[in-house]
């Protein structure tokens, strides 16, 4: 009988205690996939908007004169160096590294395919965040509920003219890289703990 007693007891104080901690603790909601995107871009747009750097290339010299963004200007001894000024165009959109209107274009020679130069936008933008993956669970250090996924961080093109764009998506441009997000569940809400 006394046996009896102390399991009922027992048996009342596990169900009591299942009780007390179901009570206490609240089911973390799911974090979606666009609410997860949606962090990162915050992030992003939070941060100050930056100019776009765009190489250019042989054809991208070629594409510029016809947009009207850029002229030549001189050639030299060589035939394969040569400068070409921007246009006032041009200058409405790109700025030089270095300052002033000309793109100075030395290739080591006639067939230097892979030489390119740098310009910037004038216009500033934010990255976007794109293409996340799956999530799934993450252990990050004082967290007790964390998710990560793979997404894409793609420059912001919007802004530009379309030839421009075409131009910068000539080869040797990376518009875009890969990047891991970590997610944890802090005060009652998803928050975006680190991009890496």
């Amino acid at each position: 009988m006394k046996y009896a007693r102390n399991l009922i007891a027992l048996g009342v104080v596990a169900v009591l205690g299942v009780a007390i901690i179901s009570t206490g603790c609240k089911s973390v909601p799911e974090l979606t996939k666009e609410n997860a995107l949606a962090l990162i871009q915050a992030k992003y747009d939070q941060s100050p908007a930056a100019a776009i750097t765009i190489l250019l290339n042989k054809q991208a010299m070629g594409q510029g004169i016809v947009a009207n963004y850029w002229q030549l200007s001189k050639v030299y001894p060589n035939r394969y160096w040569a400068d070409y000024t921007l246009t006032p165009q041009g200058k409405k959109f790109i700025k030089l590294p270095a300052g002033g209107d000309v793109i100075q274009w030395r290739p080591d020679s006639s067939d230097a395919t892979a030489y390119v130069v740098s310009v910037s936008t004038v216009a500033t933008a934010h990255l976007k965040a794109k293409d996340l993956g799956d999530l799934s669970d993450q252990t990050v250090a004082g967290v007790s509920t964390a998710k990560g996924g793979q997404f894409s961080e793609a420059v912001n093109l919007d802004s530009l003219p379309s030839e421009l764009q075409n131009i910068a998506h000539n080869t040797g441009n990376k518009l875009s890289s890969k990047h891991q997000a970590i997610f944890s569940y802090e005060n009652g809400a998803w928050v975006l703990h680190s991009v890496v």
